[in-house]
């Protein structure tokens, strides 16, 4: 039944049984009564190995030699289970499974659930920060019997079923087993006259707008949290809390990497060969930056502080331009005799290059 050898230590049958026992145990298994017998049978068990004396008996006779005392009937000795609490101190309580005045009733109050609302936000809101409303649909308290959920001037009267325990006891095996009243639900007491508004609940749907203050910098994907603003608990339990998730719209120019900003802005070939100075725009109007001769396309320029506010934070992150050389593809005749004349001057070796080198560009330039 335990699963133990015939040479197993005191510690060894404890642990075969509590392991089965839990797993079999009718609590666990309210809708297996093989469970049940299962649990009776294991426990019987336990009760023949763990006592010295029928143990010698078993050793000897087998299930003939304890079959007269090893069940609920007479010989059964209660001295067995002193040590119970040490096998399941961490899953019952000793009182409950032996029918000691132990009794846990369980409050109707129950915690509200958590709501979530999804707020879409333009690029520069999330940036700069907003204030948005919110409309939540939720349950809140019922204001004619204040969550109780009876009538005004009633109360809730004590549970017959269980006498306001709670909990109703069965007697199964050597023990007298407590399971949720299930007239009361646990909670020891009924309402029989509810409440004409909430039918009874506690609570009642309505339809409610928050005031939401977006801070600066939040990413797409932020949450934000209003503590007591979900749904109302159940019989006058604490309410949830609302998330607000924020989704925000892609720039039409900027890209976001945390609190950097990155864009792509094209130069001319002269502008590059002779540098230049171009205005690149940014959250907060035109910046100018200095373009140097001899830059290539590709090349990174970083403008600091221009990025996004840190959230809740101080500090702002960085702008990176990115400037491509930009290639006509259509010149008129004068434009082609001036390039051809530059070309002449300024011959390039048209080698392949080495691929470490290459390399090094592609980590560059990514």
């Amino acid at each position: 039944m335990l699963g133990v050898t015939r040479t197993a230590s005191e510690q060894e049958i404890k642990s075969a049984y509590r392991k089965l026992a839990l797993q079999y145990h009718p609590d666990r298994n309210p809708d297996k009564p093989q469970a049940e017998e299962k649990f009776k049978e294991v426990t019987e068990a336990y009760a023949v190995l763990a006592d010295t004396e029928k143990r010698s008996l078993y050793d000897r006779f087998g299930h003939a030699g304890v079959s007269s005392s090893a069940g609920a009937g007479a010989g059964f000795d209660a001295s067995v289970f002193q040590d119970f609490q040490d096998i399941f101190g961490d899953f019952f309580g000793f009182g409950d499974l032996f029918g000691g005045a132990s009794s846990r009733r369980r409050s109707r109050a129950q915690r509200g659930a958590d709501l979530r609302e999804d707020v879409t936000l333009e690029f520069d809101e999330a940036v700069f920060g907003t204030e948005t409303k919110v409309t939540v649909r939720h349950h809140e308290v019922c204001e004619d019997c204040r969550g109780s959920g009876a009538a005004p001037g009633k109360a809730p009267v004590t549970c017959r079923s269980c006498a306001g325990r709670g909990q109703v006891r069965y007697q199964q095996g050597f023990f007298s087993i407590a399971r949720t009243c299930p007239t009361c639900q646990g909670a020891g007491s009924v309402i029989t006259d509810p409440c004409p508004k909430c039918k009874g609940e506690g609570r009642v749907l309505r339809q409610r707008t928050v005031d939401a203050k977006v801070p600066a910098g939040v990413e797409d994907g932020t949450r934000i949290r209003f503590a007591g603003l979900g749904e109302a608990g159940a019989f006058g339990g604490p309410a949830g809390d609302l998330y607000v998730v924020l989704h925000v719209k892609e720039h039409s120019f900027f890209e976001r990497e945390g609190n950097d900003l990155h864009c792509v802005i094209p130069i001319s070939f002269t502008q590059a060969a002779l540098g230049t100075e171009i205005a690149v725009p940014t959250l907060e109007g035109d910046h100018k930056l200095k373009i140097p001769e001899g830059t290539q396309s590709g090349s990174t320029f970083r403008i600091r502080n221009k990025g996004v506010p840190v959230l809740n934070s101080h500090g702002k992150g960085d702008l990176f331009v990115e400037v491509r050389v930009h290639t006509p593809n259509k010149l008129n005749k004068r434009q082609r005799e001036l390039l051809q004349e530059l070309d002449q001057m300024t011959r390039v070796d048209n080698k392949p290059q080495n691929r470490t080198l290459l390399g090094k560009v592609k980590d560059i330039f990514g």
